[in-house]
């Protein structure tokens, strides 16, 4: 042993062979947090079932839905990160000559393991929720432009010579047989006529809106195959146009509705990680000092 020059023994450091962290406690209070959120899932998913139905005006909206589901998110990891840092701290065997504030780091640390771990295993869970809530703004998107371009499968069931023509070059082939072809496939070939106005409207569409011409050339058909004046007939082309719009505009409010809602959903996801991250640590320390003081009650009633 080394001894100093004032002649008193030093005391050198012995090193601990005994590991800082105990996976039994970490382990055991992820797998404890997994299951409550695995149950709080299933029990707001039963819920959130409630608030959507397939009768029109009965479903509660998309960004209803969404703040429902980022707070019942924000609960289900703050109880879940409680549960599994409180028994973390609380199941692991007492730290013998290691200093208070080391104890307090060790719990807080092994709390901090124990929701990291915990997170990795529901993390599947978790991503299904927020890519449910973001898909819903993709589908809308998809809606929107399945009713821009409602005319399209009639054009897939067209003649075949049609089914194997690129769709943008039949549109301007057709533009340039016109306007003595309208009148032609208006009263002979109604399957052409559908598949060529079908075109007009894809092209629409496309570039945002029907050009003047093509409403015109529209107005004609529709006057010679529904015998309408050629003012009623620009009318009914009107009138169809702004119902497309109107659809297109109703899906791009409801995508963007949808869009609002996963940003939120994901920005309070995102914070209640952090604060269930705290709270596990937090819960650790907080049994791990119970833990502790009931041993030493323990020990101090038997003498």
């Amino acid at each position: 042993m080394p001894i100093s020059s004032t002649g008193s023994t030093a005391l050198t450091p012995v090193e601990s062979s005994q590991s800082a962290i105990a996976w039994g406690p970490i382990i055991g209070g992820a797998v404890a947090a997994t299951g409550i959120s695995l149950i709080l899932i299933l029990f707001g998913s039963g819920l959130g079932l409630t608030m959507v139905s397939p009768w029109s005006g009965e479903s509660s909206s998309a960004a209803t839905v969404g703040i429902t589901a980022a707070i019942w998110l924000v609960v289900v990891q703050w109880l879940s990160a409680a549960l599994g840092g409180y028994l973390t701290g609380r199941l692991r065997t007492k730290w013998a000559a290691v200093h208070t504030d080391e104890v307090f780091f060790r719990d807080t640390a092994h709390g901090f393991v124990s929701w990291a771990l915990a997170t990795i295993f529901v993390a599947g869970f978790l991503a299904s929720s927020l890519t449910s809530l973001a898909g819903a703004g993709a589908q809308a998107v998809g809606t929107a432009a399945a009713t821009a371009g409602v005319a399209g499968s009639a054009a897939a069931a067209s003649s075949s010579d049609d089914a194997d023509t690129n769709a943008a070059t039949s549109y301007f082939t057709d533009a340039l047989l016109r306007p003595q072809l309208a009148q032609q496939r208006a009263e002979t070939d109604n399957a052409a006529a559908t598949a060529e106005v079908s075109r007009i409207l894809v092209n629409g569409a496309l570039q945002g809106g029907v050009p003047e011409d093509d409403k015109a050339y529209l107005a004609t058909i529709v006057s010679a195959r529904a015998g309408l004046s050629p003012e009623e007939a620009r009318a009914r082309v009107d009138a169809v146009l702004k119902r497309i719009e109107d659809a297109k505009v109703a899906a791009q409010r409801a995508a963007d509705e949808a869009r609002k809602a996963a940003a939120t959903t994901a920005l309070v996801g995102s914070l209640s990680l952090l604060v269930g991250a705290f709270i596990s640590s937090a819960a650790a320390a907080l049994g791990g000092r119970q833990r502790d003081e009931e041993e030493d009650l323990l020990v101090t009633s038997r003498f």
